[in-house]
């Protein structure tokens, strides 16, 4: 398979290791977020009825996958990566599982080495998402099981939009401020170009709800969640700016009781490395039996298709 693409470097990736770096030391004290992704990638995987030999966690962060799985018997042996050696290597004391550097767009496994790849809320990152998908589908085994977890779009739409507004409003200008997400019709598409097959895209929305919107943004630095867009403003936002949009976002979306809500929409994807015993779509033509006989009801013939060529 050709895995060439032309790719767009969006993130400055040394940007985004050194944001994991620095998140590292007290992460346990920002990693909610990763502990709700982890749970549903997980919950996924427990609803198969199937045990795994060998498994891979890519971006591990803090080890919040290889934790939950701990003592379920899921996954055998269980081998973790981080692009940040100071996360990789406190997901390793965390939960002992076996843990190595490196990075989601260049993986240093050989074909067919997983049963199943997890990768929680880290993809996003990454410039070559086309190609980390393929990689990914080429280590796995046959039949071998994919599940990862990404932001998508809405994530973070009312900070987005009242730091926008307010840049607007006094520099006359904008610079991108949030990272750009994908949808579930993008991360569809691309598990089919790697592919995939049966490929299944779910999306959820967590709301987080603060009492103030610079909590929010403390956060994100604590979660090695900072803006890492390469064509983002060099310069430190404007004062005037920040505080115009923080003021905003209350007068906005406060609710009853002055808490502000930051959304994180989870798009969660499920594949399979394909095989030749995996249920395939049925041929068009060979079904046994007609719809209106299912039904019950009469079939109507619409006649035949008119040649153009005779009116």
């Amino acid at each position: 398979m050709d895995l060439s693409c032309d790719i767009m470097n969006v993130f400055d990736r040394k940007l985004v290791q050194r944001h994991r770096d620095r998140a590292a030391e007290d992460f346990d004290a920002y990693d909610f977020l990763f502990i709700e992704g982890a749970e549903r990638l997980c919950d996924r995987l427990f609803d198969i009825n199937r045990s795994f030999e060998t498994g891979l966690d890519i971006g591990c962060h803090g080890g919040e996958v290889g934790k939950i799985l701990a003592g379920s018997g899921k996954i055998e042996k269980l081998f973790q990566t981080d692009l940040s050696r100071a996360l990789a290597t406190r997901a390793q004391a965390k939960n002992g599982n076996p843990t190595l550097t490196c990075d989601e767009e260049s993986l240093p496994f050989e074909l067919a080495s997983f049963d199943v790849i997890a990768s929680n809320l880290s993809l996003h990152w990454v410039n070559d998402l086309p190609g980390a998908l393929a990689q990914i589908r080429l280590a796995l085994k046959s039949d071998g099981l994919f599940l990862g977890a990404v932001l998508g779009g809405d994530t973070l739409h009312e900070l987005r939009n009242k730091l926008a507004e307010a840049e607007i409003e006094i520099d006359g200008g904008l610079s991108p401020r949030v990272s750009p997400f994908a949808d579930v019709q993008d991360l569809g598409a691309l598990l089919q170009r790697a592919g995939f097959a049966l490929p299944v895209v779910d999306t959820e929305i967590v709301t987080v709800k603060y009492t103030e919107p610079f909590k929010l943004l403390k956060d994100l630095r604590g979660m090695g969640e900072s803006n890492a867009v390469l064509e983002r403003r060099k310069t430190p936002l404007k004062r005037e700016i920040l505080m115009r949009a923080m003021a905003n976002y209350v007068e906005e979306f406060s609710d009853s009781e002055g808490r502000i809500p930051a959304t994180f929409q989870i798009l969660t994807m499920t594949a399979w490395a394909p095989a030749p015993t995996q249920q395939q779509p049925l041929r068009p033509g060979s079904a046994g039996s007609r719809l209106a006989e299912a039904l019950g009801s009469d079939e109507v013939s619409l006649g035949e298709k008119a040649d153009p060529k005779k009116n």
